[in-house]
């Protein structure tokens, strides 16, 4: 159904251009799982944007110091008299 199917509601239409085995490799397993390349396409996707986030990296116990030094940079500078020799 071209411009009026339920897909307009819920999904965006986008294009991608695929080499030709993979094109094939899709083929059939969509055909060996009874799905669309569509479909797989959308869940590997999907697996894709979620497993890409990142855990932020943490420097626990590596530094010693206060716990806000960050945002209070300046106030601590300040404090130690950096800058004035």
């Amino acid at each position: 159904m071209v411009g009026g199917g339920w897909y307009n509601d819920y999904v965006l239409k986008t294009s991608i251009y695929l080499d030709p085995e993979v094109d094939r490799a899709l083929a059939r397993r969509a055909a060996a799982e009874g799905t669309t390349k569509a479909e797989l396409i959308r869940e590997a996707l999907a697996h894709a944007v979620a497993s890409s986030r990142r855990t932020q990296p943490r420097a626990e116990g590596v530094f010693e110091g206060p716990g806000d030094l960050a945002r209070n940079a300046d106030h601590y500078l300040e404090q130690s008299g950096f800058g004035e020799r």
